[in-house]
């Protein structure tokens, strides 16, 4: 599958507008289950968009046992920095496939905005973001969202919740 046009760019969208619309309700079971367990890596770089994360420092890098972890935690009330949970709604565009690699995994890009609400404190974040999704039946699963921050190399308040 090497063609970005025999991809139903409809279905690609409608999960990439998924995806955010269970972040932003704080559904993380649903949200979770859009991942391919055995290669998730949720990723926000630090100061630069690309480099690599295993020598570098990330905002964010979860594989699926820290992306899981990360879910549970917020799911437990436990997590003080999510008390009250943040509000948030994002607006998702210029999805376009940009790739489709040898081993079928369609690479999306896109850009958001996101406003978050949280003890009366409004914050905006714009971002690029990357998702790779991998068919897997008649669904798609996700192995990376990377989420490119414009002010990654800023200080940044609290990102506990899903970006």
């Amino acid at each position: 599958m090497d063609d970005c046009d025999s991809v139903d760019t409809r279905r690609i969208e409608a999960f990439v507008f998924r995806e955010a619309r269970l972040a932003d309700e704080n559904r993380y079971d649903e949200w979770l289950s859009l991942w391919h367990e055995e290669d998730a890596v949720y990723w926000v770089p630090a100061n630069k968009d690309d480099y690599d994360p295993r020598r570098h420092v990330s905002i964010i890098y979860d594989r699926w046992e820290r992306l899981q972890a990360r879910v549970d935690r917020l799911k437990s009330g436990a997590a003080w920095s999510q008390e009250p949970q943040s509000r948030m709604r994002r607006i998702v565009s210029n999805v376009e496939i940009d790739e489709i690699r040898a081993d079928g995994v369609i690479v999306v890009r896109s850009n958001f905005v996101l406003g978050e609400l949280r003890r009366e404190l409004q914050t905006v974040y714009f971002a690029a973001q990357e998702h790779h999704l991998r068919p897997a039946g008649k669904d798609l699963k996700m192995s990376l969202k990377k989420v490119m921050l414009i002010n990654n190399n800023e200080p940044l308040h609290n990102l506990s919740f899903l970006v």
